[in-house]
């Protein structure tokens, strides 16, 4: 039992850092950079990162880290399991948070940047991209800070069960 509890920490916890590196990684480098560029090639761009994402790789990390953080909890619930308990379930609630926000306001507004068609086809880009990028860019910070502070309290969990 307590092989499995190691091996299904070891698997939150990476499945969750792959996903909070995805999202740091957008927050520090992509939309800054994006930032930079003109409204059609903002657009454009967005538009194929969002096509792009989905695809096995992804779904391997995000739903992956949802279901090993569960997978964790319940396997910690038995009485000599409880040290790590709270560690897990902070991450397990701090990464249903983070997907609450990703299908209540990044995914949205991306199928609304979808739904704008063509970049070379938009009558006017800047409000397109006005509608999209601020918040976007902020709601994806607090997915950023959630899906970081999941991957902390995982990490502190595999060091106290590495205790007990």
């Amino acid at each position: 039992m307590e092989t499995a509890r190691t091996l299904v920490l070891v698997a939150a916890t990476v499945t969750c850092g792959l996903t909070a590196g995805l999202f740091y990684g957008f927050s520090c480098s992509v939309m800054p950079a994006l930032a930079r560029a003109e409204d059609r090639t903002f657009i454009e761009v967005m538009q194929r990162i969002n096509k792009a994402i989905l695809n096995g790789w992804f779904v391997l990390g995000f739903v992956g880290a949802l279901l090993a953080t569960a997978a964790a909890v319940a396997l910690h619930l038995p009485s000599d399991g409880h040290d790590v308990l709270p560690a897990t379930i902070a991450a397990l609630v701090l990464y249903i948070a983070m997907i609450g926000v990703t299908r209540s306001v990044n995914i949205p507004l991306n199928d609304e940047l979808e739904a704008a068609g063509s970049p070379q086809r938009i009558a006017d880009p800047a409000a397109v991209r006005s509608r999209f990028e601020a918040r976007w860019v902020r709601f994806n910070v607090l997915r950023t800070l959630l899906s970081t502070g999941a991957l902390a309290c995982l990490a502190w969990a595999l060091i106290l069960n590495g205790q007990s």
